[in-house]
């Protein structure tokens, strides 16, 4: 259910650019870059496998923009904002299967990040303060929002699915988020 959601989401977003072949052909190779990585996640490093799939997702966006030459921001906020209802699936699946609250209350927080990304995606070229108006402004930060909280709940010891050792974790988020807000800050720039 969750891929599906993701698929319209991404076509949604993208369909005023880019012609459904292109959308879909991008999808696919999303596609295959998160099963990859997810195989990989489970013979090496099963606890790992929501990085393994998040890299495996942006290999397969680097190949479409090479090979489709789609735009990175653009394309890479279609990701992020596409799938976080797909992620929001994955938690509710494993918080029904095995009755886990702390999966169900990720599965509310990523409801809330679809919100706000819905809200930084309708308002921020109202924003005062973020120039450029370019697109991506809503990825990047729900995104780095997003690595904030796990890295927090990392520090404060919550174990959730697809946390890959507390310590570490927090460490990999951070800079995950440092990485967004940075690509962040190079879009805002007004030239």
């Amino acid at each position: 259910m969750g891929i599906f959601v993701f698929l319209f989401v991404f076509w949604k977003r993208l369909r005023e650019d880019y012609s459904s072949e292109i959308i879909f052909n991008t999808a696919f190779y999303v596609l295959i870059g998160v099963l990859i990585g997810f195989l990989i996640s489970l013979k090496f490093a099963p606890s790992a496998s929501f990085w393994f799939a998040f890299v495996g997702a942006t290999l397969g966006l680097g190949f479409a923009i090479l090979r489709l030459r789609v735009k990175f921001y653009e394309t890479f906020e279609a990701l992020i904002i596409s799938s976080f209802p797909w992620i929001s699936f994955v938690f509710l699946s494993d918080s029904v299967t095995h009755s886990s609250l702390s999966s169900f209350l990720a599965f509310v927080v990523i409801l809330i990040f679809v919100f706000i990304s819905y809200y930084l995606d309708t308002h921020y070229k109202n924003f005062t303060w973020y120039k450029s108006g370019k697109i991506g402004f809503a990825g990047l930060s729900a995104l780095g929002l997003f690595f904030i909280v796990r890295s927090i709940l990392a520090i404060f010891t919550v174990n959730m699915l697809s946390f890959v050792g507390l310590r570490v974790e927090a460490i990999i988020s951070g800079t995950a988020a440092f990485t967004c807000f940075v690509l962040l800050f190079n879009l805002g720039r007004t030239e």
